[in-house]
């Protein structure tokens, strides 16, 4: 995989054509990898939660009034064994998906869920020590927490500090060497099929996240003295060097991630800034160190989250698509975001929902692809840069993002103006000064030609006028 792969999201249950033909579709397209979301067996009571939630139930109406219990396949997320899912095609489908996938150049993304089974799991009568159970004190206290089992075990859900237990779930006590072996078994197994996992709701994990959470169900006693993540991911590579891991992360905890092991972390803080704040703030989320922004995994669209046209508004979507396109790290897409689909479908639904291509962000994407996967984005340094007025008095400067890739004389330079409206300013380069004095500019994105002045490139700098959401991409050689 490359250094700042390319990366698509699809939902295994909404690939009508099946998953087998996936390397075929993708063949030429500029990825790397694909994330074959919810791929694992699904879990019959899950699916019987999912069938029956009202609100659930509202969302399927508004995508498809005339839905039925069949199209419901129940969350990806409650998984029922590792196990490639018969309704997808089992394990033949996904050997063969695997297959096509390779023979065109692309590795295989799977789901790998830490915290949590679902709450028919046959180890919660087989294993039932290696979850969570809860006191009486909470069961009496808050009985929404768990669930008994056949055994009269009352064993909890799963669930994040924060928010409701999901209950279709159960609590795995990832402290525990039991539970831990036996997580490690499943992933070894999980890497025989796929090239890497994306790890769900990863900082759950993390030994004080996790005794935080449960404390009061936990018996007293030290911590482990390595984390669950370094415990996993040692022994995976021990098997499978090449094994990746992608953490869905918050809470501010991606550098630690990253430290224990984890080659890509979510890039939340950058969707936030995108979606919600301006040029200057994102600017100042990009002076991170390399180190991080190299394995951050950049995006502004995927399962959890909106579509990006309705969440952003078209023209700033394309915009920051621009910018997770052309940053270090992870470059990460969605299923039907390149048609512009604006519609967000529950991942309980399994199956597709019909929606009109949007020509215009389909036409930008087609552009946009074919740069994120230039050499010189993969293979070149990168260097934000800081544009200055074009000329006194004139603030506007302030709405642009630039960066510079750099390999050997070949140069791109990004300029994306992050606002809503028209926005100039001066882009200093390195330009050296042995460099032909007339150097010509392409944009890659919008097909122009410029000539500029070298010795100007240098000082006062590269001069830009952009439209509100504007991007320029230049390709040039100094």
């Amino acid at each position: 995989m490359r250094r700042h792969p390319l990366v698509i999201e699809f939902h295994a249950a909404h690939l009508l054509s099946g998953i087998a033909g996936l390397g075929k579709r993708l063949a030429g397209s500029g990825f790397d990898a694909v994330w074959l979301m919810g791929i694992w067996e699904r879990s019959p009571a899950g699916r019987r939660k999912a069938v029956e939630e009202p609100s659930l139930k509202r969302r399927y109406a508004e995508l498809i009034p005339n839905w039925s219990e069949a199209d419901i396949a129940g969350s990806p997320y409650a998984v029922h064994d590792y196990r490639p899912d018969a309704r997808f095609g089992g394990e033949k489908a996904l050997a063969e998906c695997r297959m096509g996938l390779k023979k065109h150049g692309l590795g295989l993304i799977v789901d790998f869920v830490p915290n949590h089974l679902a709450i028919d799991h046959p180890w919660t009568s087989l294993h039932p020590d290696r979850f969570i159970e809860l006191t009486a004190e909470q069961r009496k206290k808050h009985p929404e927490w768990g669930f008994s089992t056949a055994a009269g075990r009352w064993l909890a859900h799963g669930r994040d500090p924060y928010f409701a237990p999901w209950t279709d779930t159960v609590q795995l006590n990832v402290l525990s060497p039991q539970t831990r072996a036996a997580m490690i078994d499943e992933l070894l197994r999980i890497a025989g099929w796929a090239d890497g996992v994306r790890c769900d709701m990863a900082m759950l994990c993390l030994n004080r996240i996790f005794a935080q959470t449960w404390r009061d169900a936990l018996p007293p006693g030290p911590l482990p003295q390595t984390e669950f993540w370094q415990d996993v991911i040692a022994a995976v590579r021990q098997e499978h060097p090449d094994f990746i891991f992608i953490a869905e992360a918050y809470w501010d905890l991606e550098w630690e991630l990253q430290q224990i092991g984890f080659d890509f972390t979510y890039d939340k803080i950058l969707y936030d800034r995108l979606r919600n704040a301006g040029s200057q703030q994102v600017r100042a989320h990009l002076l991170a160190d390399i180190a991080y922004q190299e394995k951050s995994v950049r995006f502004i669209e995927n399962h959890d989250e909106p579509r990006a046209v309705a969440a952003f508004g078209k023209e700033r979507s394309l915009a920051a698509a621009a910018v997770v396109a052309t940053l270090p790290g992870m470059r990460f897409f969605h299923q039907g975001q390149m048609e512009g689909y604006a519609q967000h479908v529950p991942v309980q639904l399994g199956r597709s929902v019909k929606e009109i291509t949007d020509p215009d962000v389909q036409a930008y994407y087609a552009r946009l692809l074919p740069i994120a996967s230039d050499a010189v984005l993969h293979e070149g340094t990168w260097t934000l840069l800081r544009p200055s007025p074009a000329w006194e008095g004139n603030a506007a400067h302030r709405e642009l993002l630039a960066w510079l890739w750099r390999k050997a004389n070949q140069w791109v330079l990004v300029v994306v103006n992050y606002s809503g409206t028209e926005a100039q300013g001066r882009i200093p380069l390195p330009v050296p000064d042995r460099a032909a004095s007339s150097i010509e500019l392409k944009d890659k994105l919008q097909g122009s030609t410029y000539a500029r002045d070298s010795h100007d490139m240098r000082s006062p700098g590269l001069y830009v006028s952009l439209p509100p959401w504007g991007v320029h991409i230049f390709s040039f050689t100094a």
